[in-house]
Order: C-alpha cells, then structure tokens, then sequence
C-alpha cells in the first residue's frame, strides 16, 4: 500500500491509499466511503481487491480520517458536499492518469455511491457498483430508523451543529464528526422527497440525468438504515445510465447478518467479497447508455 497526498482544486491535501496488484492491473478501482466512515475500514478489503488483480484507490474526503485538518478540530472548518464531490473527482483524475487506457470503476457505499452523480469527471468512469446505497430521504429509511430520525434532524443535529461549530458524532456516537457544511446540507437532502436533486433543483437534475456509465445496485435485505424502496430511488436519479438493482441477503451467504456495513468486515472475504469482484469486472457487459 503506498500513500499518497492529492488535491482538488481549490481544497485541502487529501490523503489517499493506493494498492497496487502483483500482476499487471486489469484496471482501477476507487472506493468512495460511506458519510462519516474513514479509508481505513476500507483497507482489508481494498487490499485483498488489489491481490484479485485491481488497482485499488481509497480516499477520506476534506476534513475526515488522514484528510483531517491540523490539529484536528472541524470546528469553523468549511466544506459541504460538493466540496466532497470536487475530491472524489480529483482521486478519479489521479487513478485515471496511471492507467488512463483501463477502465476505471467506482465501488460506492452508501454516500460514495450518491456522490457520483455529480461528478465533472464522468466520462473518465466506467462503471459504479453501488452497495447498500439509496435516497437518504427520511420517509424511505429502514423502519427503526424512521422513528428517531425527525429528532435527529430537528433537534440534534442543528442544535449541536450550531453549539460546536461542527457535528460532534463521534461523541454523541452517530455517524462520526462532520463539518457544519456537510451535516447541513445532507439534512436538506433528507428531508427532501428527491433527495439530492430536489433538494438543489435542476442543475444538479441534470447533472445525473447526465450520467451514462452503468450503475448496479447492490441492496442488502438486512440493512439498518436503507430500504429496497430507497435503493430504487437512487438509481432512478441516474435516469440515462444503464442500471439494475439486485438483492442481497444474509441467508444466501449462510449467515445470520450483514447490514448496512458488513459488506467491507473481512469475515466476508470467503463468501461475499469473491461476488462483489465478480459485480465489479460485470460491469464491463452493462451496455453504456
């Protein structure tokens, strides 16, 4: 694994990892991380994609995990989420440029697969396989879920956004600490029955209508905050890509559970990663839009 220092215009230094294969490399692969999940809960699966023959790129947006800033206080720290896109399209700019004639695919959990859409760089993009990635939009969260969320967006959120300069998750043990502009901005995603592109409006409809490599979504029949409903409404922002949606659950794996992260846990190295590789290198037989 070598680390590397990337920047997006206009932003900070991020941190990145790239593992690099033993063989020649079939092509690259980024993983954009979940809201508040570092690049290191990546690492065991990023390195064990690298030995199926991938080079294999993992990041932490401005602000989270190695792309911490000094000293490591978010509060006062800017970014929102668009600032968050600007980095994903600089780690894609920096994996293409190594190997700019082999595809370059996006595994995307959750937020890493909601980000894409907006995306300046999406002709350099082969294909997104989405896991466990849907609307955020409150009224399609997983049933227990939906009973505390409207506290959390009402009440938690604004009133700790606004008493620490930041969201302090790590302390009050939800979702991790993010920048004031982050947190604030995914709360008017969620509460928006479009999510992202009813929640910024035509420009950012079009910026998805825009996309046209192919999207497979992987939902996870067990997952604690995403439904099959949310899944859906996330791919159909993608309205002019290619895309199927596919169901996965535990029993088929012969386990008792999976969730929402259990996709990356390395006890799934023997039973699920083989099929996530397999969905990745499927991407290629997707028909470009």
């Amino acid at each position: 694994m070598n680390l590397e220092v990337i920047h997006a215009p206009g932003g900070p230094p991020l941190a990145a990892c790239v593992y690099e294969p033993a063989v020649a490399a079939r092509g690259n692969v980024v993983i954009g991380g979940a809201m508040g999940v570092v690049q290191d809960f990546y690492a065991p699966f990023a390195q064990w994609l690298s030995g199926q023959g991938w080079r294999v790129t993992t990041f932490d947006y401005r602000g989270s995990g190695r792309s911490a800033p000094p000293g490591g206080s978010l509060r006062g720290f800017r970014a929102d989420l668009f600032d968050w896109t600007a980095d994903y399209a600089a780690v894609i700019d920096q994996a293409h440029a190594a190997l700019p004639q082999a595809p370059l695919y996006l595994l995307g959990h959750s937020l890493g697969a909601q980000l894409p859409g907006l995306l300046r760089n999406q002709h350099k993009v082969s294909g997104l396989l989405s896991v466990a990635a849907g609307s955020g939009y409150w009224r399609q969260n997983a049933p227990r879920l939906r009973r505390v969320v409207l506290l959390f967006w009402f009440v938690l959120v604004p009133l700790a956004t606004r008493l620490c300069g930041y969201f302090p998750g790590r302390r009050l043990g939800v979702v991790g600490n993010l920048p004031s502009g982050v947190v604030l901005q995914w709360r008017r995603w969620c509460l928006s029955p479009r999510y992202s592109v009813g929640a910024e409006g035509a420009a950012v409809r079009r910026r998805y209508a825009s996309v046209r490599f192919p999207v497979h979504a992987l939902s996870v029949d067990d997952d604690e905050l995403m439904t099959l409903p949310g899944i859906r409404s996330l791919v159909a922002l993608y309205e002019n890509a290619p895309s199927a949606v596919e169901r996965i659950a535990p029993r088929q794996l012969g386990i008792g559970r999976l969730g929402h992260f259990g996709a990356f846990r390395r006890e799934r190295e023997a039973d699920l990663w083989p099929r996530l590789a397999q969905w990745l290198a499927g991407l290629a037989t997707m028909r470009p839009a």
